[in-house]
């Protein structure tokens, strides 16, 4: 029979007989057994085949994959024996797309006792095949059709032979321990008895989960009101509900491979049946954490977070010992701010409707944070050498991760919380405290130690004196880890170098100092005066660096300032500290020396005349008696010329002394002063 596609309205029915399609089949596992009522023909009206040829009726899928080879057999065991329940199954590793006809099939109508399916010795009876010989890792599929349509009429399958199918609950290495049953064996036989108070009342079914798994990992747990829920994992109990004492409760264990989801083992399930009785509150010892900062040995618990109960609303009261609840006494009064060492307590719940129940909470210490004492190292600020800007996070002070950090100024802040600072802080050498926070909020504090690394200077490297025209070098000094000069150099000494204003970097382990170092020209000397008497010169000298060394020629040098025996006209004369740079030089002049006149008119000898040296700037002569007043000065107006008079009348035949002074035309304008004497004969 050719597939045929429902309408638009049965569509929605997937979601209620989607088991009743080839294609959402329910996987058996385990040889487990199985129990379902199937309650309609699916989304999907497959072309069954074989002796099954009227469409669906009220159908369920199955398919087993064979873990161990032999022989396979099963029973349709029908809740009602007059139900008609008929089977197929098809060959291996055939698809829902392609069944082709059925390897068994069992279809018969009459005097149905509704037991039915693969038997392993020949019965005769015509309801039952024969069995099957699998193979490890054939996959089969099972349709089983309740002819009769009877609604709410239910089968369990039953396994036999010696084969066995593929389940992650059979796989020691999966399931090593076996799962347990929720609550105790019903004397009077049926589902297991779970006791809860009150009843009816609420109960949450997690609460469950840890005692069914029994260790078992990559398994889950789910919870039902009906077995065809419970095998296809439908309409989970995902919240507390109010239970009763009459209705079965279903539960349902799933693997779930966490390396492949689509592991087909992940479909496999194994379900169970327990119902309520009046008694105990399902609560749960529960664990408190709580943090014991910074190294003490008491934490504040709130005991009110113990999680015993799903309710919330009950009432929780805590003790000390088992004996004091038991007695009503010595009540904790602070629960919710519970200073205490790592121990057991106990706790009673009730619940508004008066039931009880007892437990243990255990109060544990989160994880310590560990700290320690840290130093940091950072360079001088330029602006304030004796402070730097510290990046507090860099602190070494746990090797703890994912841990949280604040700054305090003081302990007292530290403790308290208070006055909290930036992690960029700029400082002199000192210390602040930092309070370090885990993920859990706890804390513990230590002290940072705050060094700045102040500037080294090179005690090698001074300013220099040189001569202007000359070269020297400059070294910073040895012991550093680098250097780099303001010429580009990056050596410790660097050559070739004139006047002028330089500065190096120098680095000691992350930290550079500028440093600033000079060339200066030497200070020239100066000839600062020229005396000269008859051939006679000295030399008058500052600035510069003495001694002074002397020469006419720039080749013959002398320590003398006195030259004599000077020709009369110009002369050059040199001059050089003690640095030995180029010389300074003046060229000077030694006049004509006139010793006598005879102001007499007859244009003999009437007059000094030193026109010859108008040339020279600021020119003045001067003439003296011998008691040292001047009586005569001679400039540009009296044209540097004396004929033996002062005040327009003669003066007496003597000895008169004078002076000529005057400035050389060079850069420093040099003062020269020239003395001689001279006889004044004048007539009576």
């Amino acid at each position: 029979m050719r597939k045929l596609l429902l309408f638009f309205i049965l569509i929605t029915s997937q979601l209620f007989y989607s088991q009743s399609d080839c294609v959402s089949a329910i996987p058996v596992c385990g040889n487990s057994g199985v129990s379902y009522t199937p309650s309609g023909p699916g989304s999907v009206i497959e072309d069954l085949g074989g002796c099954l040829t009227d469409d669906e009726n009220f159908s369920v899928w199955y398919t087993f994959t064979v873990a161990t080879s032999g022989t396979l057999a099963f029973t349709i065991d029908a809740n009602n024996n007059s139900t008609d329940y008929d089977f197929a199954v098809y060959a291996p590793n055939a698809t829902c797309a392609s069944l082709g006809a059925p390897i068994r099939c069992n279809f018969y109508g009459v005097s149905p006792t509704g037991n039915t399916g693969l038997e392993l010795t020949d019965s005769g009876v015509a309801y039952y095949e024969p069995y099957l010989d699998v193979v490890a890792g054939q996959t089969y599929y099972l349709v089983i059709d309740n002819y009769s349509n009877a609604i709410n009429s239910g089968f369990s399958l039953i396994w036999e032979g010696t084969a066995t199918l593929s389940s992650a609950f059979s796989d020691p290495t999966l399931a090593p321990n076996p799962f347990i049953a929720p609550g105790t064996p019903n004397p009077a036989g049926g589902p297991n008895l779970v006791p809860t108070c009150p009843l009816p009342g609420q109960y949450d079914f997690s609460t469950l989960t840890t005692g069914i798994l029994n260790g078992n990992t990559n398994f889950v747990v789910s919870y039902h009101t009906t077995a065809n829920d419970a095998l296809s994992g439908t309409a989970p109990i995902t919240t507390p509900i109010t239970v009763n004492g009459t209705d079965t409760y279903y539960y349902s264990i799933r693997y779930q491979d966490p390396a492949n989801p689509t592991n087909p083992l992940n479909n496999c399930r194994q379900t169970g049946t327990f119902k309520f009785i009046l008694g105990v509150i399902p609560v749960k010892n529960a664990t408190v954490f709580a943090c014991a900062n910074n190294g003490a040995t008491t934490a504040t618990f709130d005991l009110t977070t113990a999680d015993v109960y799903f309710d919330t609303t009950a009432i929780k009261k805590f003790y000390l010992t088992m004996a004091d609840l038991n007695a009503g006494i010595n009540e904790i009064q602070n629960p919710n701010n519970y200073n205490s060492v790592e121990k057991r307590v106990y706790a009673k719940i009730t619940t508004n409707a008066g039931c009880t129940g007892n437990v243990y909470v255990d109060l544990k210490f989160h994880p310590i944070v560990i700290v320690n004492e840290a130093t940091i190292e950072e360079c001088f600020l330029p602006i304030n050498t004796s402070t730097a800007s510290f990046n507090l996070n860099l602190a070494n002070v746990t090797s703890q991760p994912n841990t949280t950090k604040k700054f305090y100024l003081t302990l007292d802040n530290a403790v308290n919380g208070t006055n909290e600072i930036s992690n960029t802080y700029i400082s002199s050498n000192s210390s602040v405290y930092v309070r370090v926070f885990s993920q859990n909020g706890c804390y513990a504090i230590t002290k940072i130690n705050l060094k700045v690394l102040t500037p080294v200077n090179s005690t090698v490297l001074k300013d220099k004196t040189i001569c202007l025209e000359d070269r020297t070098t400059l070294d910073a000094g040895a012991g550093f880890d680098g250097y780099e000069w303001s010429t580009g150099a990056t050596t410790q000494v660097i050559s070739n170098v004139g006047v002028g204003a330089y500065w190096v970097k120098l680095k000691t382990g992350k930290c550079f100092t500028l440093q600033q170092v000079h060339v200066y020209p030497t200070q020239k000397p100066v000839i600062a005066s020229l005396d000269i008497k008859n051939n006679t010169i000295t030399v008058n000298v500052t600035g510069g660096s003495a001694p002074y060394q002397y020469s006419l020629d720039g080749t013959n040098w002398q320590d003398s300032n006195l030259f004599t025996g000077l020709p009369r006209g110009e002369n050059k004369i040199f001059v050089k500290d003690s640095y030995d740079c180029n010389p300074v030089q003046i060229q000077v002049t030694v006049p004509n020396l006139i010793n006598a006149i005879t102001p007499n008119g007859d244009n003999m000898n009437d007059e000094i005349d030193y026109t010859a040296l108008a040339y020279k700037k600021n020119l003045v002569f001067t003439v003296y008696n011998r008691y040292g007043n001047k009586i005569y000065e001679a400039d540009k107006i009296r044209n540097f010329k004396w004929n033996g008079t002062s005040g327009g009348k003669k003066i007496q035949t003597g000895t008169y002394w004078y002076t000529i002074t005057w400035n050389e035309d060079d850069a420093n304008n040099t003062p020269t002063k020239y003395d001689g004497w001279v006889l004044v004969k004048n007539r009576e």
